[in-house]
């Protein structure tokens, strides 16, 4: 399965399912296969996104060991958070597997 995020001022970001689960997750959504964040929860997703990839990248320092066979967290949530903070700008919700 894929997770096709969508809005009206941005493209249309798609993920993998594990990626755009995780992503969800860290934001405290049910990885249903359809979903809405309302623009007024954006800010709180983003801080919550920021929180998971510190936490990620603090526990892998602690580590010593990357957090994943592949690339952790932040490099899977850049493009995420930049959509948040377009529609964080003007207002608008963001959906997915609509």
């Amino acid at each position: 399965m894929l997770y096709k995020f969508k809005s009206k001022n941005a493209g249309d970001l798609i993920m993998l399912e594990p990626d755009g689960k995780r992503v969800l997750e860290a934001i405290g959504k049910s990885p249903d296969a359809r979903g809405i964040i309302l623009a007024a929860d954006i800010p709180a997703a983003i801080s919550a996104l920021q929180a998971a990839i510190a936490k990620e990248e603090i526990a892998s320092k602690a580590e010593g060991v990357e957090p994943l066979d592949g690339p952790g967290l932040r490099q899977r949530a850049v493009p995420f958070i930049a959509m948040l903070r377009l529609n964080q700008r003007s207002g608008d919700d963001i959906v997915w597997g609509v």
